[in-house]
């Protein structure tokens, strides 16, 4: 995984991680990053201090920090929903054929989710479909 800090054409900036740097180029060539912000789709990559890695004998810093709770992970989690609400398009049981029309480029390239079986999801990566699963949990009474 890379994490890259990124720029919108509004001028936010903000960071994402990718697998590599061709899965930012392809997800960037297609319109599939929006920022978190404004939802502007015109983002590129910005200047960014590399982090270089201590020494394995160099001593630790800071104390390691503990795992979120469980209440800290939920409302994370509700954060991750609310914004693919509002910034993707919600196509239901389609969303492995809806993927595949993307993936093809017979669809507007953009941001979905929806339901897809465990088997579908295979299906998809597979055929190199990037997807991913997102533990779904309820809405934020706030």
């Amino acid at each position: 995984m890379i994490l890259f800090k990124l720029r919108c054409g509004d001028g936010h900036e903000f960071e994402g991680w990718f697998r590599d740097g061709a899965t930012y180029e392809r997800q960037a060539q297609r319109g599939l990053i929006a920022c978190p912000e404004c939802g502007e789709k015109s983002v590129e990559k910005a200047p960014m201090a590399p982090r270089l890695a201590r020494a394995a004998a160099a001593p630790a810093a800071a104390e390691p920090q503990a795992p979120p709770s469980p209440e800290q992970l939920r409302r994370m989690l509700q954060q991750v929903r609310k914004h693919i609400e509002a910034q993707c398009d919600y196509v239901g049981e389609r969303f492995a054929e809806e993927a595949r029309r993307i993936h093809k480029g017979e669809s507007e390239a953009r941001g979905i989710y929806g339901e897809a079986s465990e088997a579908e999801s295979q299906a998809l990566a597979d055929e190199g479909i990037e997807v991913a699963r997102i533990p779904w949990v309820p809405a934020s009474d706030a």
